[in-house]
């Protein structure tokens, strides 16, 4: 969560692009993010070297040598940002214009690669010298505050205040899931090196990153040292899923930028006809837009058959359930409506979940964690496609902080309910005899089957009532009397003072 200096600075640079002309959000996020990825390519390259020295790997810059860029022959060096960061501004353009552009373009050998197809037809619309310079220099001061706060998700912080700006824009859209909460749904799921991961919804690819940092944190040797599982990793573990293409090419060079040469990030209306992934996958993470509902005439009737809806929500936990391989499981993100929502077909896709795959999990988050994007209540729910049921008794965990506090500001706070929630669920055995007065308990299958599939866990949480004892009503009416009268009596005084 970025601070308020840094905000400060976003806001700068805001108004760098407002003074040279671009006004439109999603453009100056797109400007933004392919500046990053420059800045970021030379980061992640000097470090990769490094790397390679201590583990004694050959590894070749990307940087190295002369570049020949559209016919003409250039000094690699000269496309690394430390270097041209310091060019004149009219040098600094021509370059970025001329080279810098155009390599990071074409920097995929495949063509036929998610990044190639959306880098394809990125325009640089910076108009000037002057305009390049100014944002540059701010950018790098983004960085420099950054890197002094100890944080390796730059691009996270700034895509988390930028997009809040769209919202605030009045334009429809995308808001950015709170990085926390995706690297708890991931450390949730604990993906593994053989694991097929999807985001249908993906965005900018924020919980297909936060998988793959995962998977390099916990299992570096596996990934890394062993050739078969470098290659899944690189080029088959990942799969994206979007209909915007500005949020498509944030997410294929955010993922090319982290370490993942060639994932699956492609155009798609997941929740329509030419969607034909069924019993693909064996992880699903995802926070599918809530956008109410849709053309029906659009969506896959076999997601129709599971819940008869318009409603996105739903038909997102339809397709989760096709896509998934058996044995697959997800980790997704619904607003409240879904767990107890009385429509035939919310109790159909509940229904669904619980009889005939195996629903293990349902946190309730408060309110105010997708602040100030939106104030909808939303849960997480955990389950495992069987296609056979396997429910047995459900876990519920009321979260009531998540390490911010719960307003516009989101400023951090003490009270985090997190590290408690990862470390009772994959403890979960030890769960079984918790109150429903506690924040987490079992509930059995058939208590949820007999409330309707109601999942929400004011269903089924008890309050302890406190008593609280007061003095008799006698002795406060002789307090009130002797508090009248020395209120008469210092009114008297008054009055003779007077």
């Amino acid at each position: 969560m970025i601070t308020g200096t840094i905000k400060n600075r976003i806001d700068g640079l805001w108004d760098i692009f407002a003074a040279g002309g671009l006004v439109n959000p999603l453009d100056v996020i797109e400007q933004i993010t392919y500046l990053m990825f420059i800045k970021e390519l030379d980061d992640n390259d000097n470090k990769q070297a490094k790397e390679s020295v201590m583990l004694d790997l050959p590894y070749k810059s990307k940087f190295s040598g002369q570049i020949e860029i559209n016919g003409r022959t250039v000094s690699g060096e000269s496309l690394k940002w430390s270097v041209f960061k310091d060019f004149p501004p009219e040098k600094m353009y021509s370059n970025m214009q001329d080279f810098v552009f155009p390599f990071i373009k074409n920097l995929h050998d495949d063509k036929n690669s998610a990044y190639s197809k959306y880098m394809d037809d990125a325009i640089l619309k910076i108009g000037t010298p002057l305009l390049l310079a100014k944002i540059v220099a701010s950018l790098d001061e983004i960085y420099k505050e950054m890197a002094d706060l100890h944080d390796s998700d730059v691009r996270g912080d700034v895509y988390e205040y930028l997009l809040s700006k769209i919202s605030q824009s009045g334009r429809n859209g995308q808001f950015r899931t709170p990085r926390h909460i995706i690297k708890m749904m991931v450390e949730l799921m604990d993906p593994s090196p053989n694991d097929v991961i999807c985001d249908p919804a993906c965005g900018t690819s924020g919980f297909l990153i936060a998988a793959g940092d995962y998977l390099k944190e916990n299992y570096k040797d596996q990934v890394f040292f062993n050739k078969q599982n470098k290659e899944h990793f690189m080029n088959h573990m990942f799969h994206g899923f979007d209909t915007d293409r500005t949020m498509l090419r944030i997410g294929a060079m955010n993922m090319m930028t982290h370490g993942v040469e060639n994932p699956c990030i492609e155009y798609r209306d997941s929740l329509s006809d030419n969607n034909k992934d069924k019993d693909v996958y064996s992880l699903v993470l995802a926070n599918p837009p809530f956008k109410g509902s849709l053309d029906a005439e659009i969506v896959s009737n076999d997601l129709l058959k599971v819940c008869k809806t318009k409603k996105t929500e739903l038909l997102f936990l339809a397709l989760f359930i096709r896509i998934l391989k058996v044995g697959g499981r997800c980790a997704c993100i619904v607003p409240d409506g879904v767990l107890f929502g009385s429509s035939n077909a919310h109790k159909a896709i509940r229904k669904a979940l619980v009889e005939e795959n195996q629903l293990e999990a349902v946190i309730s988050m408060p309110s105010g964690v997708f602040k100030p994007y939106a104030g909808v209540s939303t849960g997480i729910l955990v389950f495992t496609k069987t296609g056979h049921g396997g429910t047995d008794k459900v876990w519920f965990y009321d979260m009531e902080a998540d390490g911010f506090s719960l307003d516009d500001k989101r400023t951090p706070v003490t009270e985090n309910d997190i590290p408690d929630i990862i470390q009772r669920f994959k403890d979960i055995e030890h769960e079984i005899n918790r109150e429903r007065t506690e924040k987490s308990f079992f509930v059995d299958k058939k208590e949820i089957v007999d409330n309707g599939y109601d999942l929400s866990i004011n269903k089924y949480k008890e309050i302890e009532y406190v008593p609280v004892e007061y003095p008799p009503t006698s002795e406060i009416l002789a307090e009130l009397k002797s508090l009248e009268k020395e209120i008469s009596e210092g009114l008297e005084e008054l009055e003779k003072m007077l």
